[in-house]
């Protein structure tokens, strides 16, 4: 009520402005022709005075208006049902009597309301609109011309808000109970309860479309969906609301039915009486044996149908509003969620025309309920999708920072060139590019083959050149870089073993970042002893290379033996490696020997048999250990 006071009277104020500029049109009418001179014509003074009294729908004050215009609406379409409540029933005199206080209670809440939507309408001449014809073109320019704003809003929605704001409940429902404390039947009521009812139909739809204009001028979905939520809400309540104030004032005509079919049957007592209390005399005890309540089972008695819990109830000659309106609103919102299933009904026409609109309704509200639920549900989907992406995105772009963070970390405290860090950072950005996650792991396998093994030199080279056997037999370079670029590269996390005693020497491994533990157990006079040495940016597994060139031919090519660790290898901190597998030095060997030939074989062991000679005739020490141990390697053979 108090929203519905300041609506009305910010109203009151905008019509007393428009009424004051009129006013001062009409006593200044010497300077409109003045300024009509000025401007060369009449048209410039209408185009003047028109700009002022024009409102522009896209103003937020409009647009609080017809929010309170829409709540409005649904409070006069709540305030029509009390006219339902009028009829109250005297069972013990038989007769009906008018709810005088209920009467005046809602022809004032009515009229109050039926005020704010004259308002309404006059508004509407006043309001000017956007042509769509220019919206399509791109110009959104308010159109106030007032003879095309009172066309657009004559036909036909001017005709439609007369048929809203007639005053259907209150002439139909005197007629009609004036109808009803008569003594014989009439298909007056029948015709005047049509009335009523599709009188709903515009009111409703009035409410309807003003939800539905609101949600058009809202961009937001989230909005929108919240309005058709509470639309649907609120006419489910309304319907029900409704629906229970028709049974009620059904069941008083239904009762009176019942009076005025017992009456054709006993005319002569019904002769000069009247069911209105404030007139009624006689003795109508007959109307018992026809009309009765309790023995509904009789052949003989009136069938009320869905009225009947209505009239045994109490609740028709009860003086207690609250009582009669909490009770009919129960019964309408309990039948329109079952969809009237539990509806025992009569072989009364009308009255089963009833319980099937409640059943439709009921029916058409549930389904407009499951569109908005599939909408919502399917916008929920939707915006959690896109929240998702968000956030995915955001997710990413962290992790693609923080990668790009460790890369650039990596390059610079490897110390690479500027030609090998400018296309690894290249290459990096590429696979980011290619929309590919970039680890320290995945980098060097996956970089092109020329830069991968520059990459290796660049780290392992120096590392290669100081293992004791490259010194004494590598003396090429290009079999030493052949060696470094075959490596390769392992990562070991933090506490874990790479190698354990008793495992088979597959790899040599070059320990290019990190620090690596390796420990051996000896037994000594019977007693166990523990050795552990730190290693950082060195080598482990370097008796696969001298296994390699003490073992026969079969075995090197077959790898069908191979040397145990007599230590254990565990990471102290995150290692990064590089492995020369056996299988790797056993095709870089067999290449080499390839490249030679039969003739360079034999050169070559003419050599070797020619070196053994010169070292034995320099060194007479008959020691088979230091023969054993200072005999010319496999390279040498060669």
């Amino acid at each position: 009520m108090v929203m519905s006071y300041q609506i009305l009277k910010r109203t009151v104020s905008v019509m007393s402005y428009f009424c004051h500029q009129q006013g001062n049109g009409a006593r200044n009418s010497q300077d409109i022709e003045r300024q009509r001179l000025k401007n060369g014509g009449s048209d410039s003074v209408k185009e003047t005075w028109t700009s002022k009294t024009i409102l522009d729908p896209r103003k937020a004050y409009l647009k609080r208006w017809n929010v309170g215009f829409v709540l409005s609406c649904m409070i006069a379409v709540s305030l029509d049902p009390l006219f339902f409540y009028l009829p109250v029933i005297n069972e013990e005199k038989k007769c009906i009597r008018l709810d005088k206080k209920l009467w005046i209670t809602a022809i004032v809440m009515r009229s109050f309301f039926d005020i704010i939507y004259l308002l309404h309408i006059i508004l509407q001449f006043r309001t000017g609109f956007i042509d769509k014809k220019l919206l399509k073109s791109g110009k959104s320019e308010l159109n106030t011309d007032a003879w095309k704003i009172a066309q657009k809003y004559l036909w036909p929605w001017f005709l439609f808000d007369i048929i809203t704001i007639l005053p259907i409940p209150q002439v139909v429902t005197l007629t009609i109970f004036s109808e009803m404390r008569g003594t014989k039947s009439s298909n007056k009521v029948k015709f005047l309860n049509t009335i009523v009812l599709f009188q709903y139909v515009p009111r409703v739809s009035q409410i309807y479309l003003s939800w539905r204009k609101l949600i058009t001028n809202n961009k937001k979905f989230d909005r929108i969906v919240l309005v058709k939520a509470s639309l649907n809400f609120i006419l489910y309540i309304l319907a029900g609301h409704v629906l229970g104030a028709f049974w009620y004032f059904f069941s008083t005509q239904r009762l009176a039915a019942c009076w005025h079919e017992a009456c054709d049957q006993h005319r002569s007592r019904c002769v000069g009486i009247s069911f209105d209390c404030d007139h009624s005399f006689g003795n109508l005890s007959f109307l018992n044996d026809t009309c009765s309540l309790n023995d509904t089972k009789n052949a003989t008695s009136f069938d009320f149908g869905i009225f009947l819990k209505a009239l045994q109830s109490g609740v028709l000659e009860s003086e207690d509003f609250p009582q009669k309106l909490f009770y009919s609103f129960w019964w309408g919102m309990r039948n329109l969620s079952s969809l009237g299933q539990n509806l025992e009904t009569s072989n009364y026409v009308w009255e089963n025309c009833f319980a099937l609109g409640i059943s439709i309704f009921g029916l058409v509200l549930f389904l407009y309920f499951m569109g908005n639920l599939q909408m919502y549900m399917q916008w929920t989907a939707t915006k959690s999708v896109k929240n998702w992406d968000k956030v995915r995105k955001k997710m990413k772009s962290s992790k693609r920072q923080k990668q790009q963070k460790t890369m650039r970390s990596w390059i610079s405290q490897r110390a690479f060139n500027d030609t090998i860090k400018r296309e690894i950072i290249r290459n990096i950005d590429q696979r980011f590019e290619e929309d590919e996650d970039v680890y320290v792991e995945n980098l060097i396998p996956d970089l092109p083959p020329e830069l991968q093994n520059n990459v290796k030199r660049h780290l392992c080279l120096d590392l290669l050149k100081n293992l004791k056997f490259v010194k004494d037999n590598v003396k090429q370079e290009q079999l030493l870089l052949k060696i470094c670029d075959s490596l390769k590269p392992k990562f070991y996390k933090e506490h874990c073993y790479i190698v354990q005693e008793g495992d088979p020497i597959d790899a040599v491994f070059f320990i290019t970042e990190g620090t690596v533990w390796t420990c051996t157990s000896s037994s000594n006079g019977g007693e166990d002893s523990q050795h552990a040495e730190r290693l950082e940016k060195n080598f482990f597994g370097e008796e696969l290379l001298e296994w390699v060139m003490k073992s026969s031919s079969a075995d090197m090519y077959n790898l069908s033996k191979l040397p145990v660790h007599s230590k254990t290898l565990k990471t102290h901190t995150k290692v990064e490696a590089f492995a020369l597998m056996a299988s790797d030095l056993k095709h870089i060997w067999h290449s080499k020997l390839s490249r030679l030939g039969p003739g360079g074989l034999q050169y070559q062991a003419a050599s070797r048999v020619q070196r053994i000679w010169h070292w034995h005739r320099d060194h007479p020490k008959p020691d088979d250990a230091v023969v054993e141990s200072k005999e010319p390697s496999i390279l040498q053979r060669v």
